[in-house]
């Protein structure tokens, strides 16, 4: 069965950093698109980062470009997202999803697995 694990969120101030985990067990998430969403208080999920598939650069929201970084480490079936110079407007619940399929289109419509979300909080 497959399941991904956030961790890593929490409260930063406005400027900060924080990292945020995606622990992926079930199947070999190598070979997979993986990607990050998050959902802002009272606004629709939205998407941040992903590879479209294995071995892709990733894409990036327009809103995240150059403060956010998406990595993974395949042999540990982890995936990474590195949040710098945080904002307040980047305070959602973040979410870590995959598709069935190796080929992701960049809809969240086409994401089958997700994961429970972690919250992060960026103070102002």
């Amino acid at each position: 069965q497959v399941q991904l694990v956030e961790s890593g969120g929490g409260l930063v101030q406005a400027g900060g950093s924080l990292r945020l985990s995606c622990a992926a067990s079930g199947r070999t998430f190598g070979r997979y698109p993986m990607a990050w969403f998050r959902q802002p208080p009272g606004k629709e999920r939205e998407f941040v980062a992903g590879v479209r598939w294995s071995g892709n650069a990733p894409s990036y929201a327009d809103s995240v470009k150059g403060r956010f970084t998406f990595s993974r480490d395949n042999d540990r079936n982890m995936v990474y997202l590195q949040m710098n110079s945080l904002k307040p407007e980047d305070t959602a619940v973040y979410y870590c999803a995959a598709p069935r399929s190796r080929y992701w289109s960049l809809s969240g419509a086409d994401l089958d697995y997700w994961g429970q979300g972690t919250q992060v909080t960026v103070s102002s």
